[in-house]
């Protein structure tokens, strides 16, 4: 799975690079951990972002965070920081999985959507796939253009639309990663 900070939007549509939250490090790593997540990759190209994410992570996976919270600890040893997504899709096919699949997630409909059932599915195959979420207003165009499927957004009752990143990511993983209860 992957954050992407850069080609993200903003609000008037024009790409930019957005910054990292500590919130949205923390809350993923534990959701990614939650649900078997291999890797939560944050993407960023700005080297004062990445030193800042290093440093959180340093803090709870080898400082003195690791001792008084263990558990964070594992969390946040899922963490890993690229410069890009083809940055991304290389690591993993360095750790010895094959290209992997990309979908992308946005709050807007497109022609060829998937369904979460349907991702469901594809995830129970084992073949690999990179799930990637988009910061600020969403990914670039570019990058939803480029993915092999686009995940359904996720619709609530009132037509209202403007998840934060680390609620999205929480939906989105249980719907097709967590465990459906029985009636």
């Amino acid at each position: 799975m992957a954050l992407i900070h850069y080609p993200v939007v903003n609000k008037n549509g024009e790409i930019i690079a957005s910054a990292v939250t500590n919130l949205d490090l923390h809350d993923i790593a534990r959701a990614s951990k939650t649900y078997g997540v291999k890797a939560y990759y944050v993407v960023t190209p700005l080297e004062d972002q990445k030193a800042l994410v290093e440093k959180i992570i340093s803090h709870w996976v080898t400082g003195v965070g690791a001792a008084y919270n263990p558990v964070r600890r594992e969390a946040l040893e899922l963490i890993r920081v690229k410069d890009s997504v083809a940055a991304v899709i290389e690591d993993i096919r360095n750790r010895g999985e094959e290209m992997p699949k990309t979908v992308v997630t946005s709050a807007r409909e497109y022609p060829r959507s998937i369904g979460y059932e349907t991702f469901r599915e594809m995830l129970e195959t084992g073949s690999p796939y990179l799930l990637n979420f988009g910061t600020a207003w969403g990914l670039s165009e570019s990058l939803i253009s480029e993915a092999d499927y686009v995940l359904n957004p996720i619709k609530g009752k009132c037509g209202y639309n403007h998840l934060s990143v680390r609620s999205a990511v929480s939906v989105i993983l249980d719907r097709v990663m967590g465990v459906r209860s029985e009636k």
